[in-house]
């Protein structure tokens, strides 16, 4: 009889031991997200009192040569929703976009505009492109860049409406029409886009999709094929597009979605728009086959443009948006290709005009 109570007692610590151990780990893990949501509210807060301290940088760094504004507009509504039947849904995502206007100008004239969208998968127009946007002012071009969709440093909402590839390009272009509409002395018909990395991938989209409306774009190391891309990269950044507010499935799981959203697949859209495309060999970001991947499918389907495959330069992805020499005189071939088209009144034609636009000296 104490031989079965002890095996009873035994049997019942077993129990419970396991119960509290379940329980234990129910709570770590409970704890364990509540912790990892708290890391990401923090790292969104920290990324808006970045964005805010940039954003008076901006002023300091450019504001003795630009009018330096920043604009609350509106793109399409988002591609899809929680509750499609909720309050609100459907209306048009709302994003801040940056404005540069040359001191000099003379309202009564019409000027040049230049839409500049960032790079990054979550990224933001930063200080960062300083010197190549007082570049473009000293040319007395109007310079928009907007924060579109997904962009970082507007909170977690704004942040997962990102739509590579897809909607986002239509923000740019509603950044693009919000000047012709708002301001009389942007001239329409003297409009371009350029851009590097995802920025690049973006200027290719605009003129894809609405080929009248840019006079010419430049696309530097551009993203170009997503299908490649999720093969070459990591899996944390394969996530950044299969997550449930993005994509939602893998390039495994949805190929023809990764083409939709690829410039190399939507070439034969390309209406000759002048464009000249700069890669490097030494990219350790967008990969040199991608950008080849796109200069082989525009060949391909008879379009003409303009390139450069630059060998190993310095730099790497950033190779020419940087402040050494090399890059200085590479932008400054840019300006020339820009200036063919949009006709600015005070183009850059040499490193030493560059030097003093971008630098002061």
């Amino acid at each position: 009889m104490i031989q079965v109570k002890k095996c009873i007692a035994f049997s019942l610590f077993i129990l419970l031991s396991g119960f509290c151990i379940a329980q234990t780990e129910n709570s770590i893990h409970e704890e364990l997200q509540n912790l990892k949501k708290y890391n990401e509210n923090l790292n969104q807060r920290m990324d808006q009192l970045q964005k805010m301290a940039d954003d008076l940088i901006w002023f300091e760094r450019v504001g003795d040569v630009a009018h330096i504004d920043k604009l609350y507009i509106y793109g399409p509504p988002k591609r899809k929703e929680k509750n499609e039947t909720a309050l609100g849904a459907g209306n048009p995502v709302k994003f801040w976009t940056y404005v540069f206007v040359p001191k000099n100008i003379d309202v009564n004239r019409k000027y040049p505009l230049i839409v500049l969208p960032h790079g990054g998968v979550h990224g933001d127009f930063t200080t960062y492109y300083t010197h190549i946007v007082r570049e473009l002012i000293s040319q007395e071009y109007i310079v928009v860049a907007a924060e579109y969709r997904g962009s970082t440093g507007y909170g977690k909402s704004h942040y997962e409406k990102i739509d590579y590839g897809g909607l986002e390009n239509e923000d740019v272009y509603a950044s693009r029409n919000y000047m012709i509409e708002n301001y009389g002395f942007v001239d329409e018909k003297r409009v371009g886009i350029m851009g590097w990395s995802h920025g690049g991938m973006i200027a290719l989209f605009n003129l894809f999709n609405h080929p009248k409306d840019y006079k010419v774009g430049f696309a530097g190391v551009p993203v170009s094929d997503l299908v490649a891309r999720m093969g070459y990269q990591t899996e944390d950044y394969r996530e950044l597009y299969s997550a449930d507010y993005h994509i939602g499935k893998t390039a495994h799981d949805n190929l023809a979605e990764y083409r939709r959203r690829s410039p190399v697949w939507n070439t034969h859209k390309f209406q000759n728009t002048p464009l000249l495309i700069h890669t490097n060999t030494n990219d350790d970001d967008v990969n040199v086959l991608e950008v080849e991947h796109l200069i082989k499918s525009l060949k391909a389907d008879g379009k003409k443009f303009e390139y450069e495959i630059f060998k190993d330069i310095p730099g790497g992805h950033s190779f020419d948006r940087m402040d050494t020499k090399t890059a200085k005189e590479i932008r400054v071939k840019i300006y020339q290709f820009l200036a063919k088209q949009l006709n600015p009144n005070r183009p850059i034609n040499s490193i030493k005009e560059l030097q003093k636009a971008g630098y002061r000296f």
